[in-house]
């Protein structure tokens, strides 16, 4: 019996400096993991991110499109030039009663000119067509805005899952351990007659269904990093670790949230721009109504070479001509009419919808603030469980080495310990997604620092 315990205490020795050797190479392979934090992932999807690369583009092709050269209300300048050549057999008969035959008479003519044309006036249909295309320049702006606003959601919903499984996956590691060493006690007690073939069976059983768990949420872990991967146009090792230290933002109230997703919230932006544009569609239909005045402008040079039958044999002329023209459609049998009447309903239906989106916004809020603070009172909550579930398996775990309880309700106390630490992991990174969410709505995502 003496030989047993000592064999005993020496067996739980080598496990003990087995598990310490496991944590601490483990530990160092995270250490020597480089860590993608954050901030870094931003700034690679800044540069990377396709969608982000297109709505660059937009923004190019929108600001060339609101230039003064796309404006129409520059002149144009233009130049012509031309030559002319005739060969024919003439047969001319005067008053006089003379005849003159000619074969290949021959005539050259040459022309070169510079012209001037500019619209003074056209109902101001320029101006406000100019006005669109700012306005339009200004929403590729808001709507690239948007693009980044939401590949930052997309980001932190990937690189916190990331955060998510890795803690999970360390905790199933440890749960996995424990689960190895109660199968090792099992074997041992056994081979010494202190238990049951049952209890070697049942521990075999939970270190399968232990290793099960933790090799599936180890896959799910490698995934989330190839989607990050993705999200990041970066063909990086799936070797690096994320922080998962999470700091919530003080958001004040649901009351200062609301002022400022009036003003910012990238969404509401976007339709005001649409509201603009639609004003200004109105007025440059409108403009048809109105006459057109333009100017036109030429410096001509045209010289001719002629055959003897001709009265002049030659001549050069060159000058400057100026007009201005006036065109003003009195009835255009209603079409003007029609456009401006249309053009107003569609005026109409954007402020429809702004005031749809307005609504519709307060209640997302709403709702998203209340997840929120439920999710945040869920996560100090899960806080405490863990701190009671780690406290009722630490004292299980004493008992269950001096044989006082079976290890059914060993193995209990280790599953509730698992459970409330993957629930507060979840409500954890629940809360930090849904203020990410809030964080969006209220137009401040691009101005916090991460």
């Amino acid at each position: 019996m003496k030989t047993f315990k000592m064999y005993k205490t020496f067996t739980m020795k080598l496990i003990k400096i087995f598990i310490t050797l496991f944590i601490f190479a483990f530990s160092m392979q995270l250490y020597a993991q480089k860590i993608l934090t954050k901030k870094e992932a931003i700034t690679l999807a800044l540069k990377n991110n396709y969608g982000i690369q297109l709505a660059k583009n937009n923004i190019k092709i929108a600001k060339n499109n609101s230039s003064t050269f796309n404006s129409k209300m520059l002149p144009t300048l233009s130049t012509s030039a031309g030559a002319r050549y005739n060969t024919s057999n003439q047969d001319i008969v005067y008053r006089d009663g003379t005849n003159v035959s000619i074969t290949n008479a021959e005539t050259k003519t040459y022309n070169a000119s510079l012209n001037l044309n500019y619209i003074i006036f056209d109902g101001l249909g320029r101006k406000y067509n100019y006005k669109q295309l700012k306005e339009t320049h200004n929403l590729s702006a808001i709507e690239a805005k948007g693009t980044i606003e939401n590949t930052y959601v997309s980001i932190f919903t990937v690189y916190f899952q990331i955060a998510r499984l890795s803690e999970n996956t360390q905790t199933l590691k440890e749960v996995l351990n424990i689960s190895k060493q109660r199968l090792l006690r099992a074997n041992y007690q056994y081979d010494y007659g202190q238990t049951t073939k049952l209890d070697v069976l049942n521990a075999t059983v939970d270190v399968n269904n232990d290793s099960i768990n933790f090799i599936n949420t180890r896959q799910l872990l490698v995934n989330a990093k190839r989607d990050l991967n993705i999200i990041l146009v970066k063909q990086q090792s799936i070797t690096y670790t994320v922080e998962t230290d999470v700091q919530f933002i003080p958001l004040f109230s649901f009351d200062d949230l609301y002022v400022k997703a009036l003003k910012n919230n990238n969404i509401l932006k976007q339709q005001e721009k649409n509201i603009n544009i639609s004003k200004y569609a109105v007025k440059a239909t409108q403009s048809s109504y109105l006459p057109s005045v333009g100017l036109t402008s030429s410096y001509a040079w045209n010289k001719s070479s002629n055959p003897a039958t001709s009265f002049f044999s030659g001549s050069t002329i060159t000058g400057l001509n100026v007009g201005v023209n006036l065109s003003w459609d009195i009835f255009d049998g209603g079409n003007t009419k029609t456009l401006v009447a249309n053009s107003k309903i569609f005026l109409e239906n954007q402020q429809i919808i702004q005031q749809q989106q307005t609504d519709n916004l307060k209640s997302v809020l709403q709702n998203t603030w209340g997840a929120y603070q439920n999710q945040l009172y869920v996560f100090k909550a899960q806080q405490q469980n863990v701190l009671t579930a780690e406290n009722n398996f630490q004292r299980t775990n004493e008992k269950y080495q001096l044989g006082q309880v079976t290890s059914i309700e060993f193995r209990q106390a280790q599953v509730n310990l698992l459970n409330t630490k993957t629930a507060l992991n979840n409500a954890k990174y629940d809360a930090k997604l849904i203020e990410i969410q809030l964080l969006q709505l209220s137009g401040q995502l691009l101005d916090i620092e991460f």
